[in-house]
């Protein structure tokens, strides 16, 4: 069995000890680390390699927007960043998963919604299937200024094929929904999103939806 090695950064004390606790009893996943603000992570994520980082997005010194864009930005980065927040319609988390972050999570999630949780960004995916993230993304990019163009430009270079399975992703749905939606082999699926992530030089699902909405690809309804 891999294990699953977890950083958490959160300059509340009790929020580190309380998560440490919960997942160290997950059989898949140890938690390497702790961080008390954003420097701190950098250092130990430079020390410690690990697979996930849990990150507060308001923390001294360096907070965890600027350092989660440090973490996924370099070429070839693989650590994934999930941020934690008190409140779900939070500016600074819209900001978090357009600097990379995979996904976020509510701080009172339940032991198994955190576990589960590691588990989705550390395999690769990004935790985007909640409505909760749906509605952050549409919500934040409903009220930022116009689309920019240069991102206007970019889904240009996707196809038709392509666009309709980017707007799909922006909905939300996995990649086995889209396959049934579009009557495809999930593979196909798969193949499409991994197209579509290198053409616009996105690093995951969760960024492929905000820049769906941000280009006006999709708009936001009904939240």
């Amino acid at each position: 069995m891999t294990t699953i090695r977890v950083l958490i950064a959160d300059d509340q004390i009790m929020v580190r000890q309380g998560f440490t606790v919960l997942l160290n009893a997950e059989p898949d996943i140890e938690v390497v680390g702790q961080a008390v603000d954003g420097l701190d992570a950098l250092a130990q994520v430079a020390e410690l390699v690990p697979d996930v980082v849990l990150m507060d997005v308001r923390m001294p010194r360096l907070g965890g927007i600027e350092a989660t864009r440090r973490l996924t930005e370099p070429a070839g980065a693989t650590v994934k960043v999930l941020v934690l927040t008190t409140f779900d319609l939070d500016e600074y988390v819209y900001e978090a998963l357009r600097a990379g972050a995979s996904g976020f999570l509510l701080k009172d999630a339940s032991a198994d919604e955190l576990a589960h949780a590691v588990r989705v960004v550390a395999a690769g995916d990004a935790l985007l299937a909640p409505n909760l993230t749906k509605r952050l993304i549409a919500e934040f990019s409903r009220v930022t200024s116009s689309p920019r163009t240069p991102l206007k430009d970019r889904v240009g270079d996707l196809t038709e094929r392509e666009t309709e399975v980017l707007s799909l992703i922006a909905q939300g749905l996995t990649n086995g929904e889209i396959a049934e939606r579009l009557v495809l082999a999930e593979q196909t699926v798969k193949s499409h999103v991994g197209r579509i992530l290198g053409k616009l030089g996105l690093r995951d699902r969760t960024q492929a939806a905000v820049f769906a909405y941000e280009t006006g690809l999709i708009r936001p309804t009904g939240y």
